[in-house]
């Protein structure tokens, strides 16, 4: 497994998709964003992230519960390698899904165990994979408890990944620095 993380804009998708195109021709693509009508730069972002794949490329949409999607889809056996993209809506799905955002708790606990059963699945797959996520965690503390908890949860679901990971990059200005080498 190999784990992408930088800032917005960093350039950590473009790089995550040259080290999946580096695994075959035939990639799993795994999108957890969701799109709502008129969600302005999120759409503009999906599009371009969607031109940029190869056509050979095959997308799995799953916003949540990834590891049993996956897992279910039977796809793992039909391709050269999987990016999932991303970590962080992932986080933001699982924060949102939860009957009150607020309450730290049992988004937490969810998450963990988004990312335990993300990593016992990728231990157990055929293939190699490149996660995508975002760095939150070089900024100030937020005062609100709903962006607090998710930056919290997210810096915790990046740890979790991270000690799994065989390798590590943190991207800044769309340059890869290594941070942990298999």
């Amino acid at each position: 497994m190999t784990l992408v993380l930088g800032g917005i804009r960093s350039g950590k998708s473009q790089y995550a998709e040259q080290i999946a195109a580096g695994f075959g021709k035939k990639i799993l693509y795994v999108a957890t964003a969701e799109v709502w009508p008129g969600a302005g730069s999120m759409e503009y972002r999906v599009r371009k992230h969607q031109e940029r794949r190869p056509k050979s490329w095959l997308t799995l949409e799953c916003p949540r519960h990834v590891a049993s999607a996956v897992g279910e889809s039977g796809l793992l056996d039909q391709v050269d390698g999987v990016i999932l993209e991303c970590v962080t809506l992932l986080s933001s799905n699982t924060l949102y899904a939860q009957k009150d955002p607020t309450d730290y708790e049992p988004f937490q606990e969810a998450l963990i165990e988004e990312i335990e059963a993300l990593k016992k699945l990728i231990r157990q797959s055929p293939v190699p994979w490149v996660l995508v996520s975002s760095e939150t965690g070089m900024g100030i503390s937020q005062s609100d408890a709903e962006t607090r908890h998710y930056c919290d949860g997210l810096g915790i679901a990046n740890q979790l990944l991270a000690k799994s990971a065989d390798e590590v990059y943190f991207m800044v200005a769309g340059l890869p620095l290594t941070v942990k080498k298999g």
